[in-house]
């Protein structure tokens, strides 16, 4: 995506900004410096600055920061602000955090055409982040420029709706309701609430640290974590403006609402829409974005330049300028206008900058898309009644609750699907259902997409009661399936879900567990992740069978369980694929 064009959308004004700045942002620059040498050279006391030979310096601002700062720079410009008797001209550019930090740290893919000399970014992280990776030429200071704190936005008619239901905003309504232990939201609470793409923006990342400070740690933590993930992925984007306009527009979320800086509420107020957007706070607390200037040159009289910008940014007039744009001031004075809270934010008190970048870390661990072939246990062992579920054999209560987790999976995902007993198929002992491949696209031969295709291929499985379990050998063929198409741009696995034993008939626990080790090649890492269901489960020899490939054993003893254990499997997706288990 080209650097500086992340809005879906801008009002007149700001296209006519845009093109100005883009078209002739070189022209005007150079025209100005003609005209300010021209009148200085003749006009100027002595002390004033040349502008014969003026110190040019470029400052990258995040996107929704810019005009303000733009506005600045015009003002600083005419100052007569010198640096050894040069004086000093800033040009400022949009941009957004992420082409920045790849152009600070050497990146050669999605950088900027030129190093900035300063950098606004809309969160501190970016700074920590780029210093972590080496990023040379970064300044140790840094700036706060403008402050706004997340909020929970959605349209008027639906705040009042929340607050006649006495419903308020917490920072647990970013999980499923599963997590929060009730199959979907109630109707008195927002059935989805968005976040904007932790990979491009500082409300994204500052999100994944709230969700990510409120489940804590441990297995459960990520379990719930990745629910998180999972949910927030396909109503992620990548600026706050496209967000509001969803929450602003009819779509198929009746009660949606959106996780964005409290200027955005303000800027999309302002320049109209169907409904105002209102701002409401989470009752825990909230983080506050800080848009920190640091600066980034290299070159001594620029850096002496980018700082004396950096300072000019805090004067009186600067400050007004953030201020009338939305934003609270470094000083977390509230902004002008309307559809904003006066009073100061109550910060969420635990986090903390160590807090975030945690966060960061653990999105960042997150493996690539998940390529997954799912090996379904048809063996009498899989066919007894569960109490309870009226009738429903443990196979039946399997596949419900993975038609709920296969939900969760996005588009990217590769899935397939084979069932397996002993003789199943004309003396095979498994039976491919649905080709590994893409679940957005069809399988081969066949015209309904994967995902289609498994939530009807899976409601058709039944378990057999005549035919005993071929575990072992099943995940011996499974195994070496997903080996042999093995994707290095994906998280390849084999999920297993069945009853747990083995009618020792094929391959024994040994000689799996010696081929597993023999055969997995941590370059090429595959794991197996087995989800067994009962008490019967053989969980010495299914946790050998999983250690051999870092993978991990889920055993659930009750129905209402396996929900959780989904969730933990691809809670996976947080470890490196070469991971011990926990």
């Amino acid at each position: 995506m080209p650097s500086g064009r992340h809005r879906a959308a801008f009002t007149v004004e700001r296209r006519r900004r845009r093109a100005r700045w883009q078209g002739g942002a070189a022209a005007a620059a150079a025209l100005a410096i003609v005209v300010a040498a021209a009148v200085l050279f003749l006009t100027r006391p002595p002390g004033t600055c040349s502008a014969r030979d003026p110190i040019l310096v470029s400052v990258a601002a995040a996107v929704d920061v810019a005009p303000p700062v733009m506005e600045a720079a015009e003002r600083f410009n005419a100052s007569g602000a010198e640096v050894a008797g040069r004086c000093v001209r800033v040009q400022v550019a949009e941009q957004p955090p992420a082409p920045v930090l790849r152009t600070l740290i050497g990146d050669r893919a999605g950088v900027l055409p030129d190093r900035p000399d300063g950098w606004i970014a809309d969160s501190s992280v970016w700074v920590r982040l780029a210093r972590r990776q080496g990023a040379q030429d970064i300044a140790a200071d840094e700036t706060v420029v403008a402050t706004s704190p997340l909020v929970f936005a959605t349209r008027r008619s639906l705040a009042a709706r929340f607050a006649a239901g006495g419903t308020a905003m917490s920072w647990d309504m970013v999980f499923p309701a599963t997590v929060r232990g009730r199959l979907r939201p109630t109707g008195d609470e927002p059935d989805v609430v968005r976040i904007p793409d932790p990979s491009v923006s500082g409300a994204g990342i500052a999100t994944v640290a709230a969700a990510r400070d409120l489940v804590g740690t441990g297995e459960k933590a990520d379990r719930d974590l990745t629910a998180f993930v999972h949910m927030a992925q396909p109503g992620s984007a990548p600026d706050y403006r496209s967000m509001l306009a969803a929450v602003d527009a009819p779509g198929i979320w009746s009660r949606p609402v959106a996780i964005v800086p409290e200027q955005s509420v303000w800027a999309h107020n302002r320049d109209g829409g169907a409904e105002p957007v209102v701002a409401l706070r989470p009752k825990e607390g909230t983080v506050t974005l800080d848009y920190p200037y640091v600066v980034t040159a290299g070159d001594p009289e620029r850096a002496a330049a980018s700082r004396l910008f950096a300072s000019w940014l805090r004067s009186p007039a600067a400050q007004e300028a953030v201020r009338r744009a939305g934003f609270r001031g470094a000083d977390g004075q509230p902004p002008y206008g309307t559809g904003v809270f006066a009073e100061q934010p109550r910060p969420l008190p635990s986090i903390t900058p160590e807090v975030i970048d945690e966060a960061l870390e653990a999105a960042r661990k997150r493996a690539p898309p998940s390529r997954v072939l799912v090996l379904a246990d048809v063996s009498k062992e899989n066919a007894e009644p569960i109490g309870g579920q009226g009738g429903k054999t443990r196979l039946d209560v399997a596949v419900e609750a993975a038609k709920i987790g296969l939900q969760l999976f996005p588009d990217e995902t590769h899935m397939g699907l084979w069932e397996f007993a002993r003789d199943l198929d004309h003396g095979a002992d498994h039976r491919e259902m649905i080709g590994l491949g893409p679940i957005d696209e069809p399988d081969a031969g066949q015209e309904e997409i994967r995902r289609t295709a498994l939530f009807r291929v899976a409601g058709g499985i039944t378990a057999s009661r005549d035919r005993s379990s071929s575990l072992y050998d099943a995940i011996d063929a499974g195994f070496r399936s997903v080996s042999k198409g093995y994707d290095p741009e994906m998280n390849n696995s084999l999920l297993v879900l069945t009853a747990g034993v083995d009618d020792g008939k094929g391959l024994s626990r040994q000689e799996l567990v010696d081929r597993l080790h023999r055969e997995w090649d941590p370059s090429r890492p595959v794991q197996i992740i087995v989800v067994a269901f009962g008490k019967a489960a053989d969980r010495r020899a299914l946790g050998e069978i999983v250690a051999a490939t870092g993978g991990q054993l889920y055993v659930a003893q009750e129905p209402g369980q396996i929900i959780d254990v989904f969730l933990s499997a691809l809670a996976r997706r947080l470890c490196h694929p070469t991971c011990t288990g926990k």
